[in-house]
């Protein structure tokens, strides 16, 4: 792990402490940084998701089928 000597806006971290419920300042950053991660993931693969049925090389007919999945 990189430890990292950076100046954080108080109010800002306060108010993610409060949101995230972590009680040190590394855990939420830890947290929030992983967070943020995990949407852009999520947000990448719904964009992508959406360029495929778009194309045409999904079928999303078939996901209304019993046992689809």
């Amino acid at each position: 792990m990189t430890k990292i000597l950076v100046d954080v806006d108080d109010t800002m971290l306060a108010e993610a402490m409060e949101l995230l419920g972590t009680k040190t300042k590394k855990e939420t950053i830890n947290l929030a940084l992983s967070e943020l991660l995990g949407r852009q993931r999520r947000l990448r693969a719904l964009h992508e998701l959406r360029a495929l049925a778009a194309s045409g090389g999904l079928d999303l007919e078939s996901l209304r089928e019993p046992g689809w999945y």
